[in-house]
């Protein structure tokens, strides 16, 4: 039943998925899952199963869904320790042991950035934009050489997180038009990245796969000051950027604006209109996109959706953020009291709250 239920939901989105140009749909090579918060659940105990019910390691289970890159996120000093470079470290382990592929998303902070904050890490708090130039340079050099070290050299790094309007804010900040302060900081991390291992591609990423004009803005600023960069990178979620016709629009014109690959580094959609435990969903079970309804089917339909609007678009890769961050008490969302707060992604993950796959989620070339 769930293998004939998962191939018609795939057969329905390539049906109505947005019909590709000649020549411009392409295989997704880059099949990835966010597994940030993995480890802290593995840590606590938290089990995971597989579509028979079976316990697996978590990394196999995604691996028979099609997963064959997995994302870490990585805090300079978080209060909770997870996610720092100690933490990475260790995690890249496990994730190159199973034979994926990795790709190391630097936040630059020690807890969470995003468009509409990029704190400063508290280290690097009062530093002027030379000094944080450096730190830029020395961190990632840092980090990237301690993975090379231990045979788990990045495939792919982020040079920043979701950096609409900058990163280290002020001094990285955009302002007035101004790309030139952010634009020092991304070619720190460029360059600190090739001379750690010249082969790992540069990805520079934003939420912007709602708006084509905002995307246009930000990668004509950082260009025009001679950033590169290997791959661009969006974030989609169909909550909060619109639709799928919109996004392959948006990812077309980036691809063939920028000559570069495009990337879909963090989507998601839910299974359930609940919550499993006491911190506030981060996206209600509510809000719902194209009429489809917040179920394992639904969830597995929308996810089908995007990777094919990608495809079609000519993208390279889609990455669902957190899919193992179900409701483990103990892993919750604030890194100064993890232990304290919960999850919000509880009904956005594809694991349900006993740990339990969706069973017909697929990652799909």
């Amino acid at each position: 039943m769930a293998v004939a239920l998962g191939a018609t939901v795939l057969a329905l989105a390539a049906s109505v998925s947005p019909a590709s140009p000649a020549g411009a749909a392409t295989t997704l090579s880059m099949l990835g899952a966010d597994v940030s918060s993995l480890q802290r659940s593995l840590d606590l105990g938290a089990p995971y199963y597989d579509a028979a019910g079976a316990r697996k390691d978590p990394y196999d289970i995604l691996k028979s869904a099609g997963v064959n890159y997995a994302r870490l996120r990585i805090w300079n000093n978080p209060a909770s320790g997870y996610n720092n470079k100690a933490k990475v470290l260790q995690q890249a382990k496990a994730i190159k042991a199973k034979g994926l592929k990795l790709l190391i998303d630097f936040h630059y902070s020690d807890t969470w950035a995003d468009p509409g904050k990029q704190f400063k890490p508290a280290a690097w708090a009062s530093h002027s934009l030379s000094q944080l130039g450096t730190d830029v340079y020395n961190y990632t050099y840092d980090v990237c050489t301690a993975l090379k070290s231990q045979g788990t050299t990045p495939d792919s790094v982020q040079i920043g997180n979701e950096i609409n309007v900058g990163m280290l804010w002020p001094q990285g900040q955009v302002s007035n038009n101004d790309f030139a302060p952010l634009a020092s900081l991304l070619k720190q991390g460029y360059n600190a990245t090739k001379a750690c291992n010249s082969a790992t591609q540069v990805m520079i990423h934003v939420a912007d796969a709602d708006s084509m004009a905002n995307a246009r803005w930000f990668y004509d600023g950082i260009k025009a000051q001679g950033v590169q960069w290997d791959i661009t990178a969006l974030s989609y979620y169909c909550m909060w950027h619109g639709t799928l016709a919109n996004l392959y629009n948006v990812i077309t014109d980036v691809r063939t604006r920028y000559g570069k690959p495009v990337v879909i580094a963090e989507t998601a959609y839910q299974f359930t209109t609940a919550d499993a435990d006491s911190e506030k969903n981060s996206i209600p079970g509510t809000v719902l996109c194209d009429n489809i309804p917040a179920t394992w089917q639904g969830q597995a339909q929308q996810f089908a959706w995007v990777q094919n609007t990608a495809r079609n678009a000519g993208a390279i890769g889609v990455f669902y953020w957190e899919p193992t961050w179900y409701a483990v008490p103990g892993n919750g969302w604030d890194p100064a009291n993890i232990n304290g707060t919960g999850d919000g992604w509880d009904n956005m993950a594809t694991f349900d709250w006993t740990g339990h796959v969706n069973p017909y989620i697929r990652w799909t070339p």
